[in-house]
């Protein structure tokens, strides 16, 4: 089993830039696909970017892709995702998320707790 938090929400201006960290506990991260999702108001949950435990495989959504930018770092257990040109329409809750197994598949079985990321037009 794997605890996650997130950190590094917050507001931005449209066109900035954030940075978002997930640090893992429990069971090493290394054994754990990685995703972010993302819930906005009144929307479904929807997975954003995930990579796969060796971080050679990436999967993004058409929404952020190019923007968006997933790593991790096993040996401190940490995932990021750097967040640039940022829109409006990417306010949401973020999530990281983990699961064992193929990153592109879901359910993912461990989330942490959200964090807020507000983008002002």
């Amino acid at each position: 089993q794997v605890q996650l938090v997130e950190s590094g929400g917050g507001l931005v201006q449209a066109g900035g830039s954030l940075s978002l960290s997930c640090a893992a506990s429990g069971r090493s991260a290394r054994s754990y696909a990685m995703g972010w999702f993302r819930q906005a108001p009144g929307k479904e949950r929807e997975l954003v970017t995930a990579i796969s435990r060796s971080g050679i495989s990436t999967y993004y959504a058409d929404s952020v892709k190019g923007r968006f930018t997933i790593s991790r770092d096993n040996a401190k257990n940490t995932v990021s995702l750097q967040m640039n040109s940022l829109k409006p329409e990417d306010t949401a809750v973020y999530y990281c998320a983990a699961k064992s197994g193929d990153y592109m598949t879901l359910p993912y079985e461990y989330w942490g707790q959200g964090t807020q990321v507000t983008v002002a037009s």
